[in-house]
C-alpha cells in the first residue's frame, strides 16, 4: 500500500497531463479570424515606428541635387544661346534699318558734280558709313562676276550672253549685305544664261 506521503506525490508526466487539463481552453478560431488577426497584427507592425534609413536619404537626396544641377545648367546654357540670338537678331534689323541710307550715299557719289567739296563730303561720309558696318561684322555680298547663289542673291533680270559664263551675275542693282553666316539683305542682281 502505498503511503500518504507517496499518494501526494506525483511524477512529472502526471503534472504535465494535470496542468494541461486546469488551463484554460482557448476557443477553436475559424480561418476568417484567423486572417483578421494576422492582418492587424500586420498593421500594427507597420504602424510602429521604423528606423530611419540614412543612406537611401542621403542617396534620394544627393539625385535630386544632382538633377536640379543639371536642369539649372540646361536653363543657363539655353537663355545664353537665346540672349545670343536674340542681340544678332536685334543687330541685323537695326542694320537693315540703315541700309537704304548706304543705298542713297552710292546714288549720290554715282551722280557727276561740278562741286568737289561737295563731293569729297560725301566720300567721307560713305568712308565713316562704311567703317562703323565694318565694326559692326556686317559685310558686303561680293556678286559683280560671280556665280549665282540663291542663298544670297535675288535675281530680278536675266539675259542671254556667249561670252559670260553660266548664270554669272553681269550687273547688280542693290548690294546684298550680311553679318557672319546670316544675310541682312539680298543682293538684286542681273544674271546670264
Amino acid at each position: 500500500m502505498a503511503t500518504d506521503k507517496e499518494k501526494n506525490e506525483t511524477s512529472p508526466a502526471e503534472e504535465e497531463i494535470k496542468e494541461e487539463a486546469e488551463a484554460p481552453q482557448e476557443p477553436v478560431k475559424s480561418e476568417k479570424e484567423k486572417k483578421k488577426e494576422e492582418k492587424k497584427a500586420k498593421k500594427e507592425k507597420k504602424d510602429e515606428p521604423k528606423e530611419p534609413d540614412y543612406k537611401a536619404e542621403l542617396n534620394g537626396a544627393n539625385d535630386r541635387y544632382l538633377r536640379l544641377l543639371a536642369e539649372y545648367d540646361n536653363y543657363r546654357k539655353r537663355s545664353q544661346k537665346e540672349k545670343d540670338a536674340l542681340y544678332g537678331d536685334i543687330r541685323a534689323d537695326v542694320v537693315g534699318k540703315f541700309l537704304p541710307v548706304y543705298d542713297n550715299l552710292s546714288r549720290a557719289l554715282a551722280q557727276s558734280t561740278e562741286d568737289e567739296a561737295y563731293r569729297k563730303g560725301v566720300e567721307m561720309i560713305m568712308t565713316q558709313f562704311c567703317a562703323t558696318l565694318e565694326k559692326l561684322g556686317v559685310t558686303k555680298i561680293e556678286s559683280l562676276g560671280k556665280t549665282f547663289d540663291p542663298k544670297l542673291h535675288n535675281a530680278v533680270m536675266h539675259a542671254e550672253d556667249e561670252e559670260k559664263g553660266e548664270n554669272e551675275i553681269v550687273e547688280v542693282f542693290q548690294e546684298g549685305f550680311m553679318i557672319g553666316e546670316k544675310v541682312i539683305r539680298f543682293a538684286m542682281v542681273k544674271v546670264v544664261n
